[in-house]
């Protein structure tokens, strides 16, 4: 087998190594375009976790590269004045240059020809190979060539950044948060060897400009970032090598393979640096083509299953790292934030460190979180314990005179069960579980407000005096037996509505005994769907009319809290939404003209609510589609229904057109409640694929929500939040009837707690940092 491989990085070079170790009689020959001494950059930084791989992969390489390598064990978080330190990182650092001298060296010794200042230009040096590694990195010659075939998207993100270095010695992975007359600068610092670190500064263009560093060459660029980071730096300089200000582009390709031809390492994807993995995604790609190559019988089913086999997991990483880029690029959002909360959100910002890991790794470290948590909620009026103070998750909340015991809420989730909009039994239970359960808020469904407002025949509704004596013997279960507030939903199907139940067909029109549908534009939901009438002002005023009546009912009932339901294309969300309005009047154009009718509704309902009572309003955060709602977008659309009179943006996304592209995976909507909260200034409630109360306690620890809403969780275990509460050690009201059980579950709880406790701790593997550390004490 002859194969050739365009690129002298740690892609082209370990796959050349891996791949001359399986097959010794092939003929593979590395192309660089420099020379062999050449490189760009200062350290290279892996896991712990990585380094096993390379260990399992190729032992002489990978005890070369260890034994150069600088091990460190703490992050550090520099902002204001203060510093917090988390261990149990497990990271080390190396020179780039002495990691290339290193796989050149092993591809060598394995009999692969490396040739050095050879530029390829076209595919004519190896059109005899029967395989071709294209890892000629970022600016790819070859995916750029065949950019139809490989179809790259390339995300020019909007920070800008500068690679550097310095003989400053750290200790830690160092973020250093600079407040400037400009605006917020960011350092990423690392030792990667004795006596060198590697140093990336990040801002936004806005600061990037008014500091006077558009138009500087490096060394000028390098002497301003000397002059705002010099305090730290205690006189050692910064260094530069190609040390040019850029925007980091995140490259998706949708193809990585072309007849024998394959992308590896930044050429078919890229990953933001503040997470430390472009050089692990290279030499992991390598990995996994040389896996591929073992397994499959020919080149072209080993490319395949590469690509198919590789794809999930690079895309796993791609996601951390755009979530991790987010943070980085606003902020300015967080900079208000109490140090040890900001410093809380650095370390969870991809959402791959949690709450409870970090109880573990740094407990004093969370137990000042918990205290800064606690001391803002005790700035609000709650007496509450300051210096030993129960988890977030268990905190106190005051929207208006309604007080919450804890942040768990039971998200609100159509139960299509009702008869002619009218709740039973089943929601009786339903609901009244749940409450008992613990949670401190209870949504209801969404509840309809005229029976052709129904999204199915299921949905429950409140226009008439059943479906209110219905609705007020569940709230009085609620107020009787929990502690827990509930919440009345209202919405309108709009364009969704006259639709078959959930388990026979979602969003798929009625077959029979449908009803006329309505919307902001006569846009049918599904081609086949009934096309709706668009309202015009009567019609509004008519739906208007019935939301104010069911409000009404609703205080009747006893419900603590309203919500307006503005999301998920109903018939409200179809007028935010430039998707689904089309309109050419006052009720359309601009978001202002699309708010224009929701908001006569919400206010509507606002003079109506008795004005000690909070309201809150749904919101479809994103469309998840191209020339649809924006994060940017909710954020207006938030401030817009907070001047109105809301006190709570309950953020959820999407649902509103068919070909919607949402991008899921855990806490996925998160991120809109954080922009909206951080940016609108205004509580939000999150929701979406949350499933643990570490999550939860991640999340308002961090700053992201200051409510959490869980559904699926709720739906399997009613005594979620109970349950919950025993493991941190918070308390909960309970019926008395269920005390003996509380009380059992709290004692298991302790012993339970410390034995998952423990195990984790023996579980973990030590660090090489910590490994390293022992070695003197064992010699001794």
């Amino acid at each position: 087998m002859k194969i050739a491989i365009i690129g002298g990085g740690p892609a082209g070079l370990y796959s050349a190594i891996l791949l001359k170790k399986q097959r010794p009689e092939a003929e593979i020959t590395v192309y660089e375009r420099n020379r062999a001494d050449d490189t760009f950059g200062f350290g290279v930084v892996f896991s712990d976790a990585t380094l096993d791989t390379f260990e399992k992969c190729d032992a002489p390489s990978y005890r070369r590269i260890t034994e150069q390598f600088a091990y460190w064990d703490d992050i550090a978080v520099h902002f204001r004045g203060t510093v917090h330190r988390v261990g149990g990182n497990g990271f080390c650092g190396c020179s780039r240059r002495t990691l290339l001298l290193i796989l050149q060296e092993r591809a060598r010794e394995l009999g692969v020809a490396l040739l050095f200042e050879t530029d390829i230009e076209d595919e004519a040096r190896f059109a005899d190979a029967d395989l071709v590694v294209l890892a000629d990195g970022i600016n790819s010659r070859f995916r750029e060539k065949y950019i139809e075939h490989f179809q790259p998207e390339v995300d020019l993100r909007s920070n800008k950044f500068a690679w550097m270095g310095s003989t400053r010695p750290l200790d830690a992975f160092t973020f250093i948060f600079q407040e400037t007359e400009w605006g917020p600068f960011i350092a990423h610092a690392y030792q990667y060897e004795v006596g060198h670190s590697t140093w990336i500064f990040e801002t936004d263009s806005a600061t990037f400009k008014r500091a006077g560093l558009e138009g500087l060459d490096e060394r000028q660029s390098a002497d301003r970032m000397a002059e705002i980071f010099g305090w730290f730096l205690e006189g050692h300089p910064l260094l530069i090598n190609r040390s040019m200000w850029r925007n980091f582009p995140m490259i998706r390709s949708k193809r990585w393979v072309k007849d024998n031809m394959v992308l590896l390492g930044d050429a078919k994807a890229t990953a933001h640096f503040s997470i430390g993995s472009g050089t692990k995604l290279a030499m992991e790609d390598a990995i996994a083509l040389a896996e591929a190559m073992n397994r499959a019988p020919t080149v072209e089913a080993a490319l395949q299953q590469y690509e198919e086999g590789r794809r999930e997991e690079v895309e796993k990483i791609q996601h951390a790292a755009d979530v991790s880029l987010v943070w980085f690029e606003h902020v300015d959002r967080f900079w208000d934030f109490d140090p040890v909360q900001f410093a809380f959100g650095v370390m969870t910002r991809a959402k791959a460190i949690t709450y409870d890991n970090l109880t573990l790794r740094a407990p004093d470290f969370v137990s000042e979180v918990d205290k800064a948590f606690a001391r803002q909620v005790h700035a609000k009026g709650f007496d509450v314990n300051v210096e030993t103070p129960v988890a977030p998750m268990f905190q106190p909340l005051r929207l208006r005179e309604m007080e919450l015991a804890n942040r768990a809420v039971v998200s609100p989730m159509c139960m299509y069960s009702a008869k002619e909009g009218v709740p039973g039994d089943f929601h009786l239970v339903h609901y009244g579980s749940r409450a008992v359960g613990g949670a401190g808020l209870i949504f209801t469904e969404m509840t309809c407000v005229s029976r052709d407002a129904r999204i199915t025949p299921g949905c429950a509704g409140l226009w008439n005096d059943e479906q209110q004596a219905a609705w007020r013997r569940i709230v009085d279960f609620v107020h009787a037996n929990s502690a827990a507030k509930i919440a009345l939903q209202l919405g309108h199907a709009g364009r969704k509505g006259a639709t078959k139940l959930m388990w026979d067909g979602m969003d798929r029109p009625l077959e029979q005994g449908g009803w006329e549908v309505v919307s902001a534009s006569p846009i049918p939901y599904f081609p086949d769907s009934r096309v709706p009438r668009e309202l015009d002002r009567a019609a509004m005023d008519a739906v208007k009319a019935a939301f104010v009546q069911a409000a009404e009912r609703g205080e009747a009932c006893g419900f603590d809290m309203l919500e307006l339901h503005c999301a998920h294309g109903y018939l409200l969300a179809s007028f935010i939404s430039p998707l689904t309005n089309q309109r050419t009047d006052a009720y359309g154009g601009s978001l202002q003209g699309r708010l224009r009718f929701p908001l006569e509704v919400f206010e509507a309902l606002r003079s109506v609510w008795p004005a000690h009572k909070p309201m809150s309003v749904r919101i479809s955060a994103t469309d998840w589609a191209e020339g649809g709602i924006t994060g940017d977008d909710a954020v207006d659309i938030a401030r817009a229904f907070a001047e109105a009179g809301v006190d709570l943006v309950d953020v959820s996304t999407g649902q509103t057109v068919r070909d919607a592209q949402p991008v899921y995976g855990r806490m996925f909507q998160t991120p809109f409640s954080e922009q909206v909260r951080n940016e609108a200034r205004v509580a939000t409630m999150c929701v979406g694929n949350i499933t643990t109360s570490d999550q939860v306690n991640t999340i308002l620890a961090a700053g992201r929500a200051d409510l959490v809403a869980l559904g699926r969780p709720h739906l399997i275990d009613p005594s979620f939040t109970l349950k919950a509460a025993a493991w941190y050690g918070a308390e909960v009201a309970c019926p008395p009837q269920y005390l003996p059980g509380k009380e059992q579950i709290f004692r298991n709880s302790v012993r339970d707690r410390q034995d998952f406790d423990d195990l984790k701790i023996k579980a973990r593997p030590k660090t090489r940092a910590e490994l390293k550390a022992e070695k003197p004490l064992a010699a001794e």
